[in-house]
């Protein structure tokens, strides 16, 4: 399914637009800190390891973020966790993939949420397409990327196989990135996948934010294997998958145990 709108990002992006994006990225990030902090229960554990790796982590060293989708606004109030000294530093926010039929059908949609570092992704192109490379190209330069490595939303939040995207950027990366899953409960409360689709308040949210890992020796092995890139990407993407379906069952006990307790 090709792009409906023209490509969003300029080759060489100058200071206009970075300034552009910083008051959109800050201000649709400062909307969902108040939302998910303020008008719902929000409890993260162990956020500090996240916002080490936001702040302190090597210079080049890229970081990819992955989590379970369980709302059309998973994508941005999960940003809601992070500090105000995040959601303004346009180098250091996330790019984000985004899907081009929901967030990319329109010149103005475009424009916004590629403002808001969002990747347009076009589903059914496989993981050899336009917004893939660009994606590629930010880790290469050290910068955060986050995923949804389920591809949608997970309506019925049953376990799924992970999208091999992810499998093909931490595979073809020139660097070694670090890659931290998490898992979060309870945005499907705050936004219901079904009509009218008006945001809660009220509602409690729990995000685990797991153990930081990097892929670098699996990597190696596999390329000393000569193994071809579907096997790579096949590999690593299963080692993910296994490391990421960890957190399901500890999330999910530690919302419920908040829910009963009410603390």
């Amino acid at each position: 399914m090709p792009l409906e709108v023209r490509w969003p990002f300029p080759q060489r992006p100058g200071l206009p637009l970075r300034i552009t994006s910083t008051v959109i990225t800050g201000l649709v990030g400062s909307y969902s800190r108040f939302w998910t902090k303020y008008m719902n229960y929000l409890t993260v554990y162990n956020q500090d390891v996240l916002y080490e790796l936001i702040e302190k982590r090597p210079e080049g060293t890229p970081l990819i973020t992955l989590c379970n989708h369980q709302s059309c606004m998973d994508e941005p109030l999960l940003w809601g966790v992070l500090k105000l000294r995040h959601l303004w530093n346009f180098s250091k926010m996330r790019w984000a993939l985004a899907a081009a039929d929901i967030c990319f059908t329109k010149e103005a949609h475009s424009r916004f949420f590629s403002m808001g570092k969002c990747v347009p992704i076009c589903r059914g192109d496989g993981v050899y397409q336009k917004g893939m490379d660009f994606i590629l190209e930010k880790l290469n330069r050290g910068e955060w990327v986050h995923i949804f490595p389920e591809g949608k939303v997970n309506m019925t939040r049953e376990l799924i196989r992970l999208k091999w995207g992810i499998g093909r950027l931490i595979a073809e990366c020139n660097l070694n990135p670090v890659i931290l899953p998490l898992w979060h409960v309870g945005m499907n409360d705050v936004l219901p996948n079904e009509p009218p689709y008006i945001p809660r308040y009220g509602q409690r949210i729990t995000i685990l934010v797991g153990r930081p890992f990097t892929l670098k020796h699996l990597v190696e092995s596999l390329k000393s294997e000569n193994k071809t890139p579907t096997e790579m990407r096949k590999a690593v993407t299963d080692f993910v998958q296994e490391e990421f379906r960890s957190l399901k069952t500890q999330a999910e006990a530690l919302h419920q145990r908040l829910q009963i307790t009410g603390q």
